[in-house]
Order: C-alpha cells, then structure tokens, then sequence
C-alpha cells in the first residue's frame, strides 16, 4: 500500500474526525472547552497515529502506534458516552450525527 490514506481504518477515523466536530459544536457553551476539546483531541489522535504508525520503519512501531490509536478510541467512546448519559448531549444534539458515530465507534451508543 503506497499511503496511510488507503487504509480503510484512517478513512472511517477521519469520518469520525468530522462527525465528533459537529458533535463538539452541538455541546452546551459551558462544555466548549473541557468536553468539547476532549471529544476532538481524541478523536483526532486515532487518524494520526495511524498515520504515524504507517511512517515507522519496523512493524512493531507500527503495531505500538496502533494501539495508541486504539486507546485513543477507547477515550472518545467514553468522554462521548458520558456526554450522553450525563445528558450533556441530548437525543435531539445527536441525531444529525449519532448513525455515523455509532457506525465508526462499532458499538452501540446510547444515542
């Protein structure tokens, strides 16, 4: 493979890249920089260091920066799942956004 752009896993994180940004929008102002920034960073970090991963020379750096992006995952499925639970995010914030997050999470969030 010539890039870290055919890989399937960096296109559906960088779908939920774009879904998280319209999901940190919908937050309430009060939660613009702590949650919201949150979310991003998370979501962010997992297309990146697969990216990163992808550019190293052995595949074991490239395994090491997979699991990364999988921890970083994990930390955007739980800030999301407790904006949802906490009802920060509400059924009505989420609709636009809730199919293809869930889709891109492979679990079954509580949208």
């Amino acid at each position: 493979m010539e890039s870290f752009r055919n890989l399937k896993v960096w296109q559906k994180s960088m779908d939920l890249v774009v879904e998280v940004y319209g999901i940190a929008k919908a937050l309430p102002k009060e939660e613009q920089y702590a949650l919201a920034d949150q979310l991003r960073r998370a979501a962010v970090s997992i297309p990146s260091n697969i990216a990163e991963g992808y550019g190293r020379s052995t595949t074991k750096e490239y395994v090491h920066f997979l699991n990364i992006a999988r921890g970083s995952k994990m930390k955007w499925k739980h800030s999301f799942c407790f904006a949802r639970n906490s009802d920060i995010l509400t059924k009505q914030l989420l609709n636009p956004h809730c199919r293809s997050a869930q889709k891109s999470a492979k679990c079954s969030l509580p949208c």
